[in-house]
């Protein structure tokens, strides 16, 4: 893993704490292209009432509006946390380069996990991933989320 590696997900993580702070799952992603970050977003599915409205697919609309294409092909993102099958299937559909991602999700983990939409051979587009970028501080803050939550009663 790179420094530069870190401190793009350490941009990721500033969007998670924002998600974190509006009672959202703490979820954050930015998009780089050519070293300079294009999008950044985090998890507003409850704010929204939109099931969609995960870090990942907000910041895949911003990329492709800035860009001005549907298409990703010299872009790389940087996901606090392993992206779902959703937000994996809209990565390979936006030919993303690569995914770096935080801590991975055993549960719903989509880049290896659980599933491997990323690279999977059905598939006409893979992406190169890697996982465990500032993955102890990516996971303590859902960590850190669904305990509150369950303290007061909620997920």
């Amino acid at each position: 893993m790179s420094k530069i590696d870190e401190i793009y997900m350490s941009e990721a993580l500033k969007q998670a704490y924002e998600a974190f702070k509006a009672d959202e799952v703490p979820v954050g992603a930015v998009i780089v292209h050519e070293g300079r970050i294009i999008a950044r977003a985090h998890n507003q599915i409850e704010m929204l009432k939109d099931p969609t409205a995960h870090a990942e697919m907000i910041a895949i609309t911003q990329a492709a509006a800035y860009l001005k294409s549907e298409r990703l092909p010299d872009c790389s993102i940087y996901a606090t946390i392993e992206p779902c099958s959703m937000c994996a299937g809209a990565l390979v559909l936006a030919r993303v380069k690569r995914i770096y991602y935080g801590a991975k999700d055993p549960k719903t983990g989509a880049c290896g996990s659980v599933f491997d939409i990323a690279n999977s051979k059905k598939l006409n587009h893979k992406i190169k991933v890697t996982g465990g970028v500032l993955a102890e501080v990516c996971g303590s803050l859902i960590s850190e989320f669904f305990k509150k939550q369950r303290k007061r009663g909620k997920k």
